[in-house]
């Protein structure tokens, strides 16, 4: 729903006022009409106050004015049922007025619902199906709104790749989703459109389906040429790895190397099933990569795939790495040391400092099965505000990792960091904390560090902790 839809109780007023529709509402905003329904029966339900007797709308006319449509779709949106199943009859025939009908849909109460269901089905065709799209989506995330969209697809079944072009391009993504999805089962798209849609919207979930299709087609279509490119030279991991595992029907298996070290891990995959297909074995590229002298020539994607199809033995390639002048490459060699479970505590400690986040960052995740192994007072000196944000941060993650009194240490000394996100982390850790089986009951520090940041606790959480770590009072 967009951030800017009317207000609904306001939206009412001034529709009671006999303001037109297309006045107060922008009428092709689902949240538009929404919004109304939910003012005029829940916030201000007496704007519509001179329709609490249903007589006063006898006098409407056959051809309806803008005030009548007015004084009808506040009707449609009353809090009493009976005024709303009565509303429906004087609203067949106006289209205007078909997205409240749609709403009514999955009204609460059965007999309203059901008619306004009857009438759905007689009065919707392709092109009011494709306007209506978006606001039947919305109403089908409600309990009983699955009946519009089951409708909207029953309509559209006879819709042209044309009509619909508009839900194909809708800035909603969730529209965009349910019209290609529609789509591609109705085969509606062209297998380049596939292609295109795959490799340029900003939607995965489109992305997924469009290069899902366009592999399924390439069965039948062998024009390798105009989808290979687009899939291969896609942003989105699984597009890309659709066109490299499509590389093997195309017979050009060769040009899967290429993308042994890309910073996909699927794609990486992909590209290593299509090469061993055709006898490759990839582990032989890795190794060459790695070892090459040619530092600039060397890609992350490299050096973590040798970890995730190589040996321990290729450990000894990796740890050169570590001192890489490329930041990616160290961060890639620390992770791949962690797959190969060669990431010792003695090697890593001094990438604990290093200046680039990403590499910190692995470098934490490596550690932190073994952060009681690290010295306590090291890395309490990580915490300093001289230090790097990154480097605080990991110091952090493995003192809160550690537990017991340092935990509590670390979390009420960074309580005044200068970063607002640290200090939130640390407050979030305080609430948290507790005693470890090992530690002494009764700690005299433990005692002090509980009354410096009592103002996180209530008086109750706090009885309860001190309790747990053995403090009178």
């Amino acid at each position: 729903m967009p951030q800017d839809v009317v207000d609904g109780a306001q939206a009412a007023v001034r529709l009671a006022g006999g303001a037109p529709l297309d006045s107060v509402l922008a009428v092709a905003e689902p949240g538009d009409w929404l919004a109304l329904d939910e003012g005029v029966r829940e916030r201000f339900w007496y704007a519509a106050r001179y329709l609490t007797r249903w007589e006063r709308l006898a006098p409407l006319p056959a051809a309806l004015g803008q005030a009548d449509e007015a004084r009808l779709a506040l009707a449609l949106c009353h809090r009493d049922g009976r005024i709303r199943q009565e509303a429906l009859e004087w609203a067949v025939g106006h289209p205007a007025l078909l997205p409240l009908i749609v709403i009514r849909c999955a009204d609460w109460a059965a007999p309203v619902r059901e008619r306004a269901r009857s009438l759905l089905r007689g009065v919707l065709g392709p092109e009011a199906a494709v306007r209506l799209t978006p606001l039947a989506l919305q109403v089908g995330r409600r309990d009983r709104g699955g009946f519009g969209v089951e409708t909207i697809e029953a309509s559209l079944r006879g819709a042209s790749r044309d009509d619909l072009a508009p839900l194909l391009a809708a800035p909603d993504r969730s529209v965009r989703r349910f019209a290609h999805r529609f789509a591609v089962d109705r085969g509606l798209l062209s297998l380049a459109e596939l292609a295109q849609t795959a490799a340029h919207d900003t939607d995965p979930a489109v992305q997924d389906v469009c290069a899902t299709a366009a592999l399924a087609a390439l069965r039948h279509d062998r024009s390798f040429d105009v989808v290979l490119p687009l899939l291969l030279s896609a942003r989105n991991p699984r597009t890309r790895a659709a066109g490299v595992t499509a590389l093997r029907s195309a017979g050009r298996t060769q040009q899967a190397v290429g993308y042994l070290g890309d910073r996909s891990g699927l794609v990486r995959a992909c590209a290593r099933y299509v090469l061993r297909t055709d006898g490759i074995d990839p582990v032989r590229w890795y190794r060459q990569q790695v070892a090459a002298p040619d530092d600039a020539a060397l890609r992350p994607g490299a050096v973590i795939g040798l970890a995730e199809c190589g040996d321990r033995a290729d450990a000894a390639l990796l740890r050169p790495l570590l001192v890489h002048p490329a930041a990616g490459v160290r961060a890639r060699a620390v992770a791949g040391l962690r797959e190969l479970e060669c990431a010792t505590t003695q090697l890593l400690r001094p990438l604990l400092d290093d200046p680039a986040s990403a590499v910190v960052r692995e470098t934490v995740i490596a550690l932190l099965p073994s952060a009681r192994a690290l010295p306590a007072d090291w890395l309490l000196e990580h915490l300093d505000a001289e230090r790097a944000r990154h480097i605080r941060l990991g110091a952090f993650r493995l003192l809160d990792a550690r537990g017991g009194t340092e935990a509590l240490r670390a979390a009420a000394e960074l309580l005044h960091d200068p970063d607002p996100k640290l200090r939130f982390w640390a407050g979030q850790c305080v609430r948290r904390w507790r005693p470890t089986a090992d530690a002494p009951r009764g700690d005299a520090e433990v005692e002090e560090l509980l009354e410096r940041t009592r103002h996180l606790f209530g008086p109750e959480a706090l009885r309860r902790v001190k309790w747990e770590a053995g403090i009178a009072g």
